[in-house]
C-alpha cells in the first residue's frame, strides 16, 4: 500500500464546498454544480470523514443516522489519483470508529456489485438482504 507523505483522514473536517463538488461530480460523473454541502451535512448527518493528501480533498465518506443505534455510509469518494492505496479503507475505518462512539450498533451501506470486494472484503461488511424503492 502506498501512502502519501502527507495524508490525514479526520472526522467532521474543514472541507471547501467547492472542493467536495468536484470530487463528489469526478467520483459520480456529474457535471460540476453549486452545492452548499457544509450545511447540508451538518443538518442530516452524524459525522463525515475527510481525507487529504496535503492541502488536497482526495476522498470522503458521509455517514447519517436515525437519531438512535443505526448509522448509514453515503457517497464514499476518493480521487482518481488517490485510488488502489487503501485511502478508502482509511475513510471507512475512521466512518466506523466515530459511528461506534456516537453510540451506533449498527453501520449500513449500499452498494453497486462492482464494490462488493471493497465493502466486504476490505472494510469488513456483512452481506445482509436489502431493499431499494425508486422514487423518481
Amino acid at each position: 500500500m502506498f501512502w502519501p507523505v502527507d495524508l490525514s483522514c479526520a472526522w467532521r473536517a474543514d472541507f471547501a464546498d467547492d472542493d467536495l463538488e468536484r470530487l463528489h461530480a469526478e467520483a459520480f460523473g456529474h457535471p460540476l454544480r453549486p452545492m452548499a454541502w457544509q450545511a447540508r451535512l451538518e443538518r442530516h448527518g452524524l459525522g463525515w470523514v475527510c481525507a487529504y493528501d496535503g492541502a488536497l480533498l482526495t476522498g470522503f465518506v458521509n455517514v447519517v443516522w436515525d437519531g438512535g443505534v443505526h448509522a448509514f455510509v453515503l457517497d464514499t469518494v476518493v480521487a482518481a489519483t488517490h485510488r488502489g492505496r487503501g485511502l478508502g479503507r482509511a475513510l471507512m475505518a475512521v466512518a466506523a470508529r466515530e459511528s461506534r462512539s456516537a453510540g451506533c450498533a449498527w453501520l449500513h451501506v449500499d452498494f453497486a456489485p462492482e464494490l462488493g470486494d471493497f465493502y466486504l472484503r476490505s472494510c469488513g461488511f456483512s452481506p445482509s438482504a436489502a431493499g431499494l424503492l425508486a422514487l423518481a
